[in-house]
């Protein structure tokens, strides 16, 4: 069998076009929804058609015996720092330009390089501390382009960074037993309780007016195929190729916000993406190289 680099990199690269329209939509969603919507009602709503679109798929390929109760508290832990992350990431895109989250939300691979001899017991090297370096240097411009003082909103987009590379840490973790379909489910449920609970403690949730509906349906599909995407594309090619095709996400959603927002792109902005990037693809591509044999 050929290797999967060899044979259908085209193919990845078409499904992480999907990844990234997937993903600039969720974005343009989110801002349209946050004037008349908090990030938890925001997040009942996406949970509830997520809920209803993964039980539909489990139920129709025979793979609902797939969802098993084995290892529940790594779950809730994973869907509480997930929905954490995705409330944190859902607030920032109302609060600073969408570029900006973005490079903000791709230094999620270098907190897991910290996180990891914590949780995966995986050796922090002297490599790899110099790429975390290297990564938060760009963090720095990114935060405070042109010297601007640092907002809730670029403190929102950091620790929705954090937040998602412990889930993505957990999620490496429940792969070894669980199936992704039962992952799904979880994902979906338990977040919609957790929405349900933290939109309605103050006795009063907002139902979406009609005009809104669309955007809901938006955010709802839009981070289930995102991720779909990038997990076919995977499949089909090896991380060294697909992750650098979903940096592209940067300069779209910088010309998204500049032309739906007036957001400026600022040059910071993209230096900082630029550094933050080049650690990630320098990581990736030591993690991904051919090991000597024993």
């Amino acid at each position: 069998m050929s290797a999967p680099d060899q044979s259908q990199p085209g193919r990845a690269a078409l499904w992480m076009i999907g990844s990234i329209v997937s993903f600039s939509a969720m974005a343009v969603a989110g801002r349209e929804l946050s004037t008349d919507l908090d990030t938890f009602e925001l997040m009942t709503y996406r949970s509830l058609i997520g809920v209803v679109i993964v039980a539909g798929v489990a139920l129709a390929t025979g793979r609902a015996g797939q969802i098993t109760t084995d290892r529940f508290g790594r779950h809730l832990i994973r869907n509480i720092a997930h929905f954490t992350g995705q409330n944190l990431w859902f607030y920032a895109i109302s609060m600073i330009p969408l570029a900006q989250v973005f490079a903000l939300e791709f230094t999620s691979p270098l907190w897991v390089i910290l996180l990891a001899p914590i949780f995966l017991d995986e050796r922090l090297s002297l490599r790899k501390l110099a790429v975390v370096a290297v990564g938060f240097s760009g963090i720095l411009l990114v935060a405070q382009p042109g010297g601007a003082p640092i907002s809730i909103g670029t403190f929102a987009a950091a620790g929705a960074a954090m937040a998602f590379a412990m889930t993505g840490i957990l999620t490496k973790q429940l792969t070894r037993s669980a199936s992704v379909i039962c992952i799904l489910f979880y994902l979906t449920t338990m977040q919609l309780v957790f929405g349900l609970i933290c939109a309605g403690i103050d006795g009063d949730i907002a139902w979406p007016s009609l005009a809104n509906l669309p955007w809901i349906v938006v955010v709802g599909i839009g981070g289930l195929t995102a991720h779909f995407c990038i997990t076919t594309a995977l499949t089909l090619a090896p991380a060294t190729i697909v992750m650098p095709i979903d940096f592209a996400r940067l300069p779209v959603i910088a010309i998204v916000g500049m032309m739906l927002y007036a957001e400026p792109i600022s040059l910071a902005v993209l230096i900082g993406a630029v550094l933050i990037f080049g650690a990630n693809y320098v990581n990736i591509q030591h993690e991904t190289r051919p090991r000597p044999a024993a």
